[in-house]
């Protein structure tokens, strides 16, 4: 068999059609034709109050800090267990990082441990879906309403997921999500701002155009195009919208692909994961699974290392993931809190394996069964 990669981009095949048409429009800077139509089919699919297409969730993490007028002094609470880009763009404005540990059954943060993390210099909570799997945003709203804090939604990996029903990233104040070439939706390096509080979305649009009130002048509302604010240049290219349209209009198919490859995973290794107490993706009663990944979380780190050169010796590319942000080498001394332990142990001990939509039944097959026969006595 041949070597089985952990990810393999997919292309719809209409991808360099939709972007000869975007440079034929004789407009391949951002916000125009494929931009628009990008934007209006993921807030007509997913109900969003505003979507703007940016370079990368990381662009968009840097919007939604500005929008919170994060500053010196602020507090963000964030779970430890996620990638830096989650509270880099907070930390960029002046703001401590309060760290909360994942809970024991998922790597998301564990709401039960926000409520006393929250001081009164809090202001925004970043909530991480992990894999694609809702947190509990009814318990994480409402103690947001309660300590009039604001909710950034990193839902990078959570594209058509849902939470009772509610897209994700449509919940918090604000969402960001990523259509790097590793998520189900792809434009290479792509993100999304979603604005679900309308209190943002004059200010959004101004922070996306570099500061200035482009927008507003090109519909007519100001006398004047200038710098009126804050801003980068945030918007995506033409060309990455119209290859982003390609993909979105063969969503269902690829979402459809996934789900079935994540079920036979499912299928192979729980019997084994019961039989050997490893842990296994858990989806909770309130969430969907957009089958962003296939993981499972090895009874120690030793263990983990074992099993990837394992598979790696029989030709497939297993790899682990995040590393707890509270003791990395940049945080480490600035981090006062707790000890961790659950985000430690997924920072030590949690698997990914291969998933994507070229990936064949038959090679799942072939993983699981290499799993399995690493795990015989």
């Amino acid at each position: 068999m041949k070597p089985i990669y952990f990810n393999k981009p997919h292309l719809t095949g209409k991808e360099v059609s939709y972007m000869e048409k975007a440079v034929m429009t004789g407009k391949i800077s951002g916000d125009g034709v494929f931009t628009h139509k990008c934007q209006a089919f993921l807030e007509a699919r997913y109900g969003f109050g505003k979507a703007l297409l940016t370079n990368s969730c990381t662009d968009a993490l840097e919007m939604a800090a500005m929008l919170c007028n994060v500053k010196e002094g602020d507090e963000v609470i964030a779970p430890s267990y996620t990638f830096v880009s989650s509270v880099n763009p907070f930390v960029i404005r002046g703001a401590k990082i309060v760290f909360v540990d994942s809970a024991a059954d998922n790597p998301n943060m564990d709401v039960t441990q926000i409520e006393k993390l929250v001081t009164n210099k809090t202001k925004v909570i970043v909530v991480v879906h992990y894999a694609g799997i809702a947190c509990d945003m009814d318990t994480i709203m409402d103690i947001a309403k309660r300590y009039n804090l604001l909710v950034v939604e990193d839902a990078a990996q959570c594209i058509d997921s849902f939470y009772n029903k509610k897209a994700l990233g449509g919940i918090g104040h604000l969402g960001t999500f990523s259509f790097h070439e590793s998520k189900n939706i792809i434009t290479g390096e792509g993100g999304m701002l979603t604005i679900n509080d309308k209190a943002f979305t004059e200010r959004s649009e101004i922070i996306w155009e570099k500061g200035t009130n482009r927008r507003a002048f090109f519909k007519g509302k100001a006398a004047k195009y200038e710098w009126v604010d804050v801003g980068s240049s945030y918007l995506p290219s033409e060309i990455t919208a119209a290859f982003l349209m390609a993909q979105l209009e063969d969503m269902d198919n690829i979402q459809h692909k996934r789900i079935r490859l994540w079920k036979n995973y499912q299928k192979h290794l729980h019997k084994l994961a019961a039989a050997r107490n490893i842990q296994l993706p858990h989806i909770p009663g309130f969430a969907t699974n957009n089958a962003h990944m296939y993981y499972m979380v090895c009874r120690s780190g030793d263990e983990r290392a074992e099993l990837i050169k394992y598979l790696h010796d029989n030709g497939i590319q297993g790899v682990f993931h995040y590393q707890s942000l509270h003791k990395s080498p940049f945080y480490k001394n600035q981090y006062h809190g707790a000890e961790l332990p659950n985000s430690d142990r997924y920072s030590d001990c949690l698997l990914r394996l291969p998933l994507y939509y070229d990936l064949k039944q038959r090679e799942v097959d072939y993983i699981c069964e290499k799993v399995i026969e690493f795990y015989k006595d």
